[in-house]
């Protein structure tokens, strides 16, 4: 683990100067890249160096003790600071483990809600509302903003379905863990009887879909150059300016002879090229991502459950974590901070058990 710190350190160095060089501020992609690097790489770097500065302490006080010759009081303040330092290196250490995890490459992303009404009909309607407002207050109080970009309301205030973006700095990582049916267990506002009824919304939440970057490379592309054909002039058939593209990986073929200009006819047929390669990455994207959704929300059953919310008792219980809080009232107006930062906890705990038995 500590070479790899070093290594880490060493990137955060390399990384501070090239910030600081006219050639990549002048690049303005580049720089931002750069910047998100050493953004990511700080709270490690401080982390190891408070990691290195107690270990300093710990072997300088560790000496003094053995040498001996010391006054009571001294010694006292010595050992005192060789404790000290045992204990910090051993929280850091600790620290430092969750810092190296592997960071989900979603975590920074915006989000996208969808919330739809399970098994109960309009209750369950009328506690996917419940839960939007939840989930708003809560992104609200982190500063992110939301914005809905579909609404199917019920007659009496419910939500068929909805969804929502969540815009904010880190807005996935606290927000994927809540993924899957969430139940109820209430007496209904439409319940004459007073009966207590189960209920079941499904949420989605998925990241937001960046744009698709396509990066040809130029190993895979066949050029040809032919002569135009057709009505145009007298450059017809006298200089082979037209192009055509052939894309070997898909066998994607583009031909451009619009132009008099091969160079021109070339940089118009890759726009098309890009176009064309883009489409296809954005299909896979949302086949992905559409497979992701219905992974997440199974059937709305009401056995399949990661959350319950039991107004009698007062009681939320989160049954991946086994997680019991009896604040309901607060939690369903946006103060979940608890249960995430317990599933965030819990999900840590399980990376680093599975990084040990590797």
């Amino acid at each position: 683990m500590f070479d790899k710190l070093k290594s880490v350190e060493m990137r955060f160095e390399e990384v501070g100067q090239l910030l600081s060089d006219p050639a990549v501020i002048s690049d303005n992609e580049q720089f931002k890249k750069l910047m998100k690097e050493h953004k990511e790489l700080t709270p490690i770097v401080d982390k190891y160096r408070e990691y290195a500065a107690a270990k300093e302490a710990e072997a300088e006080a560790s000496e003094l003790l053995e040498a001996g010759g010391l006054d009571k009081d001294f010694k006292e303040l010595v050992e005192e600071e060789y404790l000290t330092a045992k204990a910090d290196i051993e929280r850091f250490s600790e620290e430092l483990k969750i810092l190296l995890l592997p960071k989900d490459p979603n975590d920074d992303r915006n989000v996208i809600v969808e919330i739809r009404g399970g098994a109960g009909g309009e209750e369950a309607a009328l506690f996917a509302g419940v839960l939007t407002r939840m989930y708003t207050m809560y992104a609200e109080s982190k500063r992110f903003k939301v914005e809905i970009i579909n609404a199917n309301e019920t007659e009496l205030g419910g939500y068929k379905e909805v969804s929502f973006m969540i815009e904010g700095e880190g807005a996935y990582s606290r927000f994927k863990y809540e993924s899957g049916v969430h139940r109820v267990q209430r007496v209904p506002e439409t319940e004459t009887s007073g009966r207590i009824h189960t209920s079941t919304v499904t949420v989605a939440v998925l990241p937001e879909a960046e744009d698709v970057e396509v990066d040809i490379n130029p190993a895979d592309l066949q050029i040809d150059t032919f002569r135009s054909s057709g009505a145009g002039g007298q450059h017809i058939n006298k200089t082979e300016s037209a192009i055509r593209i052939t894309h070997l990986p898909t066998g994607l073929v583009v031909e451009c002879q619009d132009e008099r200009s091969q160079f021109k006819n070339k940089d118009k047929a890759m726009k098309v090229l890009r176009s064309r390669l883009y489409e296809i990455e954005r299909e896979k994207q949302t086949e992905a991502i559409a497979s992701d959704r219905k992974a997440q929300v199974g059937t709305g059953d009401r056995s399949e459950r990661i959350r319950t919310y039991n107004y009698p008792q007062g009681r939320v219980t989160d049954h991946r974590i086994g997680l019991t809080l009896y604040k309901l009232d607060s939690i369903v107006n946006g103060d979940i901070d608890e249960v995430v930062d317990a599933l965030i906890t819990y999900y840590r705990t399980e990376m680093l058990k599975a990084e040990s038995e590797q």
